[in-house]
């Protein structure tokens, strides 16, 4: 097999400072907040109200179902990310182990994800911000893009920073919650206009939707929790990538039933799951029934921070996985190049670019943004999907885990294929989630056939995946230099 050369630290015409790898600007401390901020987003403080009001207090057997989910997928992920650290993550893995067209789609299908985000979160931060005001919301919409975009631009150091302190405010806001909660159940908080666990059953039973309504929060759980792999991406630019993987995969099963579960069953103790005021927000209906003064400026704040920890992020990620594609030879060459200070610049301006685009889409052509966001709406559980099969199958090549190991193999990753395969399968049976199943599946089929007819041609050429060296490589390399 003829192997492609790595890549130069300075190719020709790039200009001088610049390069094709990545720092290792990343602190212990901040792959540790990123880790943790990573799964808390406005889909918990706000949408698990969703969530609630479709199943009743049943909503914790959806929430525990997807966090055990979850919990597994990154078991599976940790332990090729520990193998092997890479910005590219589950799609560099991929590559590898199923084939070059798996590497390109799932890439691409999770940058879109991401770049979906970017509006998504910039518009809800623009409507909090401009609600007190009369400026139009798509102002401060796109003021929060640009800022977080050229913060990015800078260092990566600083996406890790501005994410530090936003995944530690909201930690601090969860914490809080769960003590005030737990001591308005328990009926020792003053002015708690309710205590007890009697709302678990007293408004129609457990379940007072039926089991089906379980499924159907368990979708909207699943996809709140979508953001736990970011760290493996992150890890790539840190200066310990393995020793910060394995924590965050130790800690993932305390992060998603502290924060998750915990906030979910403090809700559903002091809210009936049928009251109008869950519309407002979940959190928000809660500390409405503890009256917590100013509740509502409170969540206003929070959700501001919230929504621009998860566009933080949604740029950073988005940007690290074009350039490990560019990296690959799957997306444009310039979009693998590096500013002087290691920051994939032009993957994070054309990554950016498209944000805008989006949010400029949802002003002028709501129904088309509408269409847009519904074509991620599987890409989570696609993911998991890819990643289960690709762990399964880099075992099966001899793969030889030695920090952090599966359990059960193969029995828990053939069982979590399957119950992935089965929830997709009730995406098409239950009539809400149909157009994002198949606008999702329409995508993917377009991506795999590219990916397919590029694979076939790199087989002509014997460019083969050893010819892609990880991004670790390359940042050693360049080090070494």
């Amino acid at each position: 097999m003829r192997h492609r050369p790595s890549a130069p630290s300075s190719p020709p015409g790039s200009g001088s400072g610049s390069g094709t790898a990545l720092t290792q600007g990343l602190k212990g401390r901040q792959i540790t907040m990123i880790s943790i901020g990573g799964v808390i987003g406005a889909g918990l403080f706000v949408g698990s109200s969703t969530s609630v009001a479709a199943a009743g207090p049943a909503v914790l057997i959806s929430f525990l179902l997807a966090a055990a989910l979850v919990v597994l997928v990154m078991q599976m992920l940790g332990e090729m990310a520990v193998a092997q650290p890479d910005t590219g993550s589950f799609s560099t893995y991929a590559d590898r182990a199923l084939g070059r067209w798996a590497g390109f789609s799932i890439g691409w299908l999770y940058w879109w994800f991401y770049i979906l985000v970017i509006p998504i979160e910039a518009i809800a931060a623009g409507e909090v911000i401009a609600g007190p005001t009369s400026v139009p919301s798509w102002i401060p919409a796109l003021l929060v893009i640009a800022a977080l975009a050229g913060s990015n631009l800078l260092a990566v150091r600083n996406y890790g920073e501005f994410e530090y302190w936003f995944a530690l405010l909201k930690v601090v806001a969860i914490v809080a919650f769960l003590v005030l909660g737990a001591l308005a159940v328990l009926g020792v908080l003053p002015g708690s206009d309710t205590h007890g666990v009697s709302n678990l059953w007293s408004h129609g039973g457990f379940a007072p939707q039926g089991s089906m309504a379980v499924i159907a929060g368990l979708l909207t759980a699943m996809f709140s929790f979508q953001g736990s792999e970011i760290v493996t991406i992150a890890a790539a630019e840190s200066e310990e990538p393995r020793k910060n993987i394995k924590k965050a995969v130790r800690a993932v099963v305390w992060r998603l039933g502290l924060f998750y579960i915990g906030s979910i069953l403090i809700v559903v103790c002091l809210v009936p799951w049928n009251a109008d005021d869950l519309a407002a927000g979940s959190y928000q209906a809660a500390l409405d029934r503890m009256n917590i003064p100013g509740a509502a400026w409170i969540m206003d704040i929070v959700l501001v921070v919230a929504v621009s920890s998860c566009l933080n992020s949604a740029v950073y990620t988005a940007s690290r996985m074009m350039f490990s594609l560019s990296g690959r030879g799957d997306a444009p060459a310039a979009f693998a190049r590096t500013s002087r200070r290691g920051v994939p610049a032009n993957a994070v301006v054309a990554s950016t670019v498209i944000g805008i685009a989006a949010v400029i889409a949802n002003y002028l052509l709501p129904e088309v943004f509408s269409y847009l966001i519904a074509s991620s709406g599987a890409i989570a559980l696609m993911m998991y999907m890819v990643i289960a099969l690709t762990q399964y199958a880099t075992r099966r090549k001899g793969g030889r885990p030695a920090e952090v190991r599966m359990w059960a193999f193969p029995y828990l990753t053939l069982a979590t294929v399957a119950f992935i395969a089965g929830v997709l399968v009730l995406m098409a049976v239950l009539p809400g989630h149909r157009l994002e199943l198949w606008l999702s599946l329409g995508l993917a089929a377009v991506l795999v056939a590219v990916g397919a007819a590029r694979q076939r041609r790199a087989g002509a050429r014997g460019d083969g995946p050893a010819a892609r060296p990880l991004d670790t490589e390359r940042i050693a390399e360049q080090a070494a230099r």
